[in-house]
């Protein structure tokens, strides 16, 4: 685990449940200026903003600490938790948003000094949406769910108030008060889809789904950098616990190669994965010897114990690699 990435995730998520704590004040006051519910619509999304970013700073809290005896593979995937409560009530907060906007177009209210609630909900949007950036490229930077997800969060909810105060300055030159109701209704059921995206994602990692984008990166690193001792390999597994990446698979080699023999070529295939995904990472191989029909497939051109006519190379593809294919030619 890296420490460092560690330390500077919980900095950020510090900064991002600070500030949130202060956009939401701003948010209601500018609603208890106006009363408009597209506003409100604003201020309720910034409430789970302050939830979620307690909840996020805990779960970085959880997820850096070391592995123990009851947590062998350590606390990463608390930030799946984490995140897994956010989307839930990112989406809650969409539903009440949406009652509340159909509960306005029904029996609209009057609005009061729009002017100034436009000006403190702008400024809301430029200071979430540079936080979000900043949360979005150091969860990416270090691997890290619950900051991606801040990141995602603090970013469409800028994005949404963007709309919002487009919204109510149509209001203000049009003076049609259904136009606030209307807004609210269509940011509502953006964030609704917005909580649903980070649960969906969150209950993947929960349930160790396989990442296809770092599988297939993984495999064409792999392919490009394939050795001639590599016979083949099956088995590769990813899973990810916080910034950590656990690494499995089947390395077949030469069946007359002694343990040191093999135990330098798992040591060059963790380097060249370290070299692309950071040392971030724990890698567990287990070494096959190859057996008779694995000549058909085998390129090593100066074996010694050769039974059979090379025939083709099997490229390596997310399919193949990962099967137990221990006593299959492909």
């Amino acid at each position: 685990m890296d420490l460092r990435k560690e330390q500077q995730n919980l900095r950020v998520q510090k900064w991002v449940a600070t500030l949130s704590v202060i956009i939401l004040a701003i948010k209601f006051i500018a609603y208890y200026t106006t009363h408009s519910v597209a506003i409100l619509t604003d201020a309720l999304e910034s409430i789970v903003n302050v939830a979620a970013g307690f909840i996020g700073l805990y779960s970085l809290y959880v997820a850096a600490k070391p592995r123990d005896f009851d947590h062998p593979y350590g606390h990463g995937k608390a930030e799946f938790i984490s995140s897994a409560i956010e989307g839930t009530l990112i989406s809650s907060a969409g539903a009440i948003i949406l009652y509340k906007a159909v509960q306005n177009l029904i029996n609209p209210v009057q609005l009061y000094k729009l002017d100034l609630g436009i000006w403190l909900v702008a400024v809301t949007a430029a200071a979430n949406y540079i936080i979000g950036y900043f949360c979005l490229a150091t969860g990416k930077k270090n691997n890290s769910l619950a900051l991606i997800a801040s990141g995602k969060h603090l970013q469409s909810d800028s994005l949404s108030t963007v709309g919002i105060v487009t919204g109510l300055l149509l209001l203000f030159f049009t003076g049609l008060r259904w136009i606030d109701s209307v807004v609210a209704m269509l940011f509502g059921t953006i964030i609704i889809v917005t909580g649903y995206r980070i649960l969906r994602q969150s209950v993947a990692g929960i349930m160790d789904e396989a990442d296809i984008g770092i599988l297939g990166k993984m495999v064409e690193i792999l392919n490009a950098n394939r050795q001639e001792d590599w016979v083949d390999m099956h088995n590769l597994r990813v899973i990810k616990y916080g910034t950590v990446l656990h690494v499995d698979c089947h390395l077949t080699v030469p069946w007359y190669y002694n343990v040191h023999e093999a135990h330098e070529e798992i040591d060059f295939l963790a380097s060249l994965i370290r070299k692309e995904f950071g040392e971030s990472l724990e890698l567990f191989v287990h070494s096959d010897g190859c057996l008779p029909f694995s000549c058909q497939i085998c390129k090593k051109s100066n074996c010694r114990e050769r039974k059979n006519n090379f025939e083709k190379e099997i490229k390596w593809t997310l399919e193949n690699i990962s099967k137990n294919k221990k006593h299959e030619l492909v």
